[in-house]
C-alpha cells in the first residue's frame, strides 16, 4: 500500500473527515516518526511496533568495480519490529506456540 492509498482508504472509511485533513494527518504522524528517529527516540506503536535507529559501525568496503578498498562511514539505520498483535494477524490470526517453554506430549 502506497501513501496515496492509505490516505484514500482512511478517506473512504471516514467520509466525515475532508481529503486535505486526512493528508495532513498521514503527514504529520510520518513526519513526527522521522523526527523522533532522527533524535535518537524509540517510536512504540502499541499492538503494532516500534521503529528505532540502529547504530552501524565505521568499515572498509569494496568498490566493486575496481576492488578497491574504500572507507565507509558510520551511520543510523532505521529499524522495525513488529508487535505481538501484528505478527499474530500476518501469520493468519491465531498465536504462535513459543519455541522455548512448550512441552511435547511425550513430556508432560
Amino acid at each position: 500500500m502506497t501513501k496515496s492509498e492509505l490516505i484514500a482508504h482512511l478517506a473512504a472509511e471516514n467520509p466525515h473527515l475532508r481529503q486535505p485533513d486526512i493528508e495532513l494527518i498521514v503527514a504529520t504522524v510520518f513526519e513526527e516518526i522521522t523526527a523522533a528517529l532522527a533524535r535518537g527516540d524509540r517510536v512504540e506503536l502499541r499492538g503494532f511496533g516500534a521503529f528505532s535507529a540502529k547504530q552501524r559501525d565505521a568499515r572498509t568496503g569494496r568498490n566493486p568495480r575496481t576492488g578497491a578498498a574504500v572507507p565507509v562511514e558510520g551511520k543510523a539505520v532505521p529499524y522495525f519490529k513488529p508487535g505481538k498483535e501484528l505478527r499474530e494477524r500476518v501469520n493468519g490470526g491465531a498465536p504462535q506456540p513459543s519455541p522455548r517453554g512448550t512441552r511435547s506430549p511425550a513430556n508432560a
